[in-house]
C-alpha cells in the first residue's frame, strides 16, 4: 500500500483550513485517511503559528515509506524534518509561444518602420545634392 503525507481540506467556503494527513494514494483528497499528523491554517498572518506538526509521528511515517507532497515537503523542510531539493526552471518566466510570436512580429514591424524612415530621409538629401549639379549644367549651357 503506497502512502502519502498530504493536505485534506476542511473549513468553509473561502475560509480554507487544511489537515496534514497520512493517506493511501488511492483515497480521495478529503476522504479516508490513516492518521492526522498536523494542520495548516493559511488564513492566519505569516508571522503567526500557521503550521502545527506532530514531529514524532511524521518521522515514524517517513521511516515507513510515506512520501510527502510538494506543499507538505515545504512545511517539513521549514521544520527541519525533511530536505526539499531546490528546483531550477529557467524557462518558467519566459512568455508563451503566442506571446513570443507577437513580440517577433512587433520587432519586425519596428525594423521595417526604421528602414522606411531611413529611405524617406535618403531621397530628401539626394535631390539637395543633385540641385547644385543641375544648376551648374544650366549655367554652362
Amino acid at each position: 500500500m503506497a502512502l502519502k503525507i498530504r493536505l485534506a481540506r476542511a473549513g468553509s467556503k473561502k475560509r480554507p483550513y487544511y489537515h496534514i494527513v497520512v493517506a493511501d494514494v488511492r483515497a480521495p483528497r478529503d476522504g479516508r485517511f490513516i492518521e492526522q499528523i498536523g494542520s495548516w491554517n493559511p488564513m492566519l498572518p505569516k508571522d503567526a503559528e500557521r503550521v502545527t506538526l506532530k514531529e514524532d509521528r511524521i518521522k515514524h511515517w517517513l521511516d515507513n515509506g510515506a512520501l510527502p507532497t510538494d506543499r507538505v515537503l515545504r512545511f517539513l523542510d521549514q521544520a527541519g524534518l525533511a530536505k526539499r531539493p531546490g528546483r531550477n526552471n529557467p524557462q518558467k518566466g519566459e512568455p508563451g509561444k503566442k506571446a513570443q510570436e507577437r513580440l517577433e512580429a512587433a520587432r519586425q514591424a519596428e525594423e521595417e518602420a526604421k528602414a522606411a524612415a531611413a529611405e524617406a530621409e535618403a531621397p530628401a538629401e539626394t535631390p539637395a545634392e543633385e540641385a547644385p549639379a543641375e544648376a551648374s549644367e544650366e549655367t554652362a549651357s
